[in-house]
């Protein structure tokens, strides 16, 4: 009974991935497009999402691609933000490994606030308006003499005996 009250609580998921870097532009939209799918099968709504960019990845990684393995360098990030219940974020779990377009992926749990970081604006430089005195001079310090050569092997004497 109460493992199956559990799975009518609508919870907040997100779904992390990285896409091939091969797949073309005008194809990203129709593989995101997919994923969309999934989760509305899943009786997921959505809530946020990030369009897909392409950026390096951390390490290589590599994917089947037409029966062969290949090696990335980059990929293309985005994540959809989606309200479901419990079952539903499995089913979306095991139904993005099937897809041959994702280098890897991730279902976690999160809350429907935006919590990314905000990015600082610059600081604005300020400009004065009152005129900068120079500070008086210092008189340079009075010349001292020269010292010969007996003074200095003295000195240099005295202080390495030390």
């Amino acid at each position: 009974m109460n493992e199956e009250h559990e799975d009518k609580i609508l919870r907040i998921y997100e779904v992390g991935y990285h896409l091939v870097p091969t797949i073309e532009e005008a194809e990203l939209e129709s593989t995101v497009g997919e994923i969309r799918t999934l989760i509305e099968k899943a009786s997921g709504s959505f809530i946020a999402e990030g369009t897909p960019t392409l950026m390096k990845l951390a390490y290589d990684m590599t994917a089947k691609e037409a029966g062969k393995r290949a090696e990335y360098d980059r990929g293309y990030f985005g994540w959809i933000k989606f309200e479901a219940v419990s079952s539903a974020a499995d089913v979306v779990a095991k139904g993005l490994t099937v897809n041959a377009r994702l280098l890897r992926s991730i279902v976690f749990q999160t809350v429907r606030e935006d919590i990314r970081a905000k990015i600082k604006m610059p600081l604005r430089e300020v400009r004065r308006t009152d005129v900068i005195r120079a500070a008086p001079r210092r008189e340079a310090p009075a010349t001292v003499g020269q010292v010969s050569e007996a003074e200095l092997d003295k000195v240099i004497e005295t202080l390495t005996l030390e």
